[in-house]
């Protein structure tokens, strides 16, 4: 089989993992692939490179796809998300000066109590701003911390602003004063623990356990002539990323990701996020959270076509567009067609629907497959809301 190149942009987060491990491992060279993986600055460097041509897939934020379907933020290619490559992994980390009014006031950073994190937040701030870091305007950061502080209910309407700060630079923004806190992927919110610019307040599964974080997203128009080359690169990454699902490769993942290319970090620290031990303060202190982030159990990789129904509505009414429009045009964003027939062939399970309630699974449980035996894990919400996807949603979710 000649092997073909095909470009790739990313960001230097722990969620690329995929991509790079394929590229590293030789999961790509099996597939017949070589994978030039581009570094890029933002993630409005990442979506424009994809939608303009000048790569062929891309490592991107679950709810840019969802956003061009819906014309939203200036770019008018179709994009579609043809599979998830990571499940959560973000933290929401909080300044020096925010952390010491909230430990005074007796708040543990418990990171089990997203209610009480809130209210003390609120607290700690005496009534000013807070200023909140988010990677991208459609990002599941910035989906994320509006959930939570809207659900939360101590904050007023004007009392948080959220401003778009590339991920790499989250932790020089706290450190400057120009943000007062930041939800962001690792190893950028380790990085500021680390430097001691910051302490990590919540991991993003304390708000929503299953969060779709990065997909794997390509031209919709390359999707469909070239369906052998994506099929290829789907079943690449799709078996890097089974391989990172095995706490035995975890040690070699962490080593390979430090490396200068890709993201020029020391390996413990990016350790930590695949091990689910965070260290959240300069002082060492250290808080367990299970499945932190999760590249392939519980068909992690599969892309629900409710999760960018939920996306496609909150979009929606932030920009004044009819919800049930937007949830079906999401729908279309995520193809869980492609990965079906991309996968199959490697025998994946693949779950019999492509939507389900999302927020309603509150302990691993046993869902109908095409073939085998599917364990999907828990993805509640952290108020006890559900979403689901076949009913008309008239208010804000």
């Amino acid at each position: 089989m000649k092997t073909v190149t095909l470009s790739v942009a990313y960001i230097p987060l722990v969620d690329a993992a995929p991509l790079i491990v394929a590229q590293e491992m030789g999961f790509a060279e099996a597939e017949g692939l070589s994978l030039d993986l581009i570094r890029a600055p933002s993630w409005s460097s990442v979506r424009d490179m994809l939608s303009f041509g000048r790569v062929d897939a891309a490592h991107i934020l679950s709810p840019v796809p969802v956003a061009v379907s819906l014309g939203l933020g200036g770019a008018a290619t179709p994009l579609s998300a043809v599979m998830v490559l990571s499940v959560n992994g973000s933290s929401i980390c909080v300044n020096k000066t925010l952390a010491t009014s909230m430990r005074e006031a007796g708040f543990a950073f418990g990171f089990d109590y997203p209610f009480a994190a809130g209210k003390a937040l609120a607290a700690a701030s005496g009534g000013k701003p807070i200023r909140f870091g988010v990677p991208f305007p459609f990002s599941m950061h910035f989906e994320l911390v509006r959930y939570w502080l809207d659900a939360v209910g101590a904050f007023q309407p004007d009392s948080i602003t959220i401003r778009t700060i590339p991920p790499a630079m989250m932790s020089d923004a706290l450190a400057a004063g120009d943000i007062d806190a930041f939800c962001v992927g690792e190893p950028w919110g380790s990085m500021a623990v680390e430097n001691g610019f910051g302490e990590m307040l919540l991991p993003s599964t304390a708000i929503w356990k299953r969060a779709p974080e990065k997909v794997l997203a390509v031209r919709t128009d390359w999707a469909e002539t070239e369906p052998h080359l994506l099929g290829r690169l789907m079943r690449a990454v799709w078996s890097a990323a089974r391989w990172l699902g095995d706490p035995e490769s975890l040690i070699t993942a962490a080593e390979i990701l430090s490396r200068r290319p890709y993201l020029d970090v020391p390996a413990d620290i990016i350790d930590r996020s695949l091990g689910g031990v965070m260290t959240i303060s300069d002082k060492g202190e250290q808080r367990r959270v299970p499945a932190f982030i999760d590249f392939f159990n519980g068909a992690a990789n599969f892309p629900w076509r409710s999760q960018a129904a939920w996306i496609g509505e909150r979009l929606a009414r932030r920009a004044s567009l009819d919800p049930a429009f937007a949830a079906q045009n999401a729908r279309q964003a995520f193809r869980s067609d492609l990965y079906r027939s991309a996968l199959k062939p490697l025998g994946a399970l693949l779950p019999a629907a492509s939507e389900k309630v999302e927020g309603a699974i509150l302990e691993r449980t046993p869902a109908a497959a095409e073939t085998g035996r599917l364990f999907l894990e828990p993805d509640g919400f952290f108020d006890g809301q559900t979403y689901d996807p076949s009913a008309q949603h008239t208010e804000k979710q």
